[in-house]
């Protein structure tokens, strides 16, 4: 997708604030500090429109940005931070579990993992999580230009085997640094967006010109 119009919309904290244009939804799960916002910024082709920090834990809220007038990402809070109270990350997890169970409009979930390391056991779980409810998933591996070329794929493996990957579920090689992997994941999201536009077939095409 080319973007040349995005926006942040909302900070959301539960369903009476969530957007009501029925535009379809992709939600970036991940740890704290994994690059989600860095993610988002690659994609629309903007410095910080989707704000990063250096303080893990400050995503606190559902931040809705809508791209094109023809979806949103969804930033979630990041999940792992231990100097986040019990009660807080009690707190999050109630509202993250009622939007990604419940939002109809939600298209597919983005789960983000530093390709440097093997997946956290917050990763483990939460990709254990969505795979019990058999949601839509692609995990996109990000960071990849802190890893030797050479060594992507062996990372890759890594964090397939140690997920337990299902055999539906997509992995993207990214890097919001270099662009690596955007195209990709453009092409994975409009898809399940449902955003993909239809080429004319060319035997219709033809038969059209030779009746002119």
């Amino acid at each position: 997708m080319k973007v040349n119009q995005a926006e942040f919309v909302i900070s959301a904290v539960g369903p009476s604030q969530y957007p009501e244009d029925g535009l379809p939804e992709i939600a970036l799960v991940g740890r704290s500090n994994v690059g989600k916002s860095s993610l988002i910024n690659r994609m629309i082709n903007r410095k910080n429109l989707a704000r990063t920090s250096s303080q893990p834990g400050k995503t606190q809220t559902l931040n809705f940005y809508r791209i094109e007038s023809k979806l949103y990402f969804v930033d979630l809070p990041g999940y792992g931070y231990a100097k986040v109270s019990k009660t807080k990350r009690a707190e999050w997890g109630r509202f993250i579990e009622s939007y990604l169970m419940e939002r109809d409009r939600l298209k597919l979930i983005i789960q983000i993992i530093d390709l440097r390391h093997p997946p956290s056991a917050d990763d483990r779980a939460m990709y254990e999580w969505l795979s019990h409810y058999d949601m839509p998933v692609i995990v996109v591996t990000t960071k990849a230009d802190k890893v030797p070329k050479g060594k992507w794929q062996k990372h890759v493996k890594i964090i397939k085997e140690d997920l337990q990957l299902r055999s539906m579920d997509k992995t993207v090689l990214f890097s919001a640094e270099l662009g690596i992997g955007k195209d990709e994941l453009w092409a994975i999201i409009e898809q399940a967006a449902d955003l993909t536009e239809n080429e004319p077939d060319s035997e219709q095409v033809e038969s059209s010109s030779s009746e002119d």
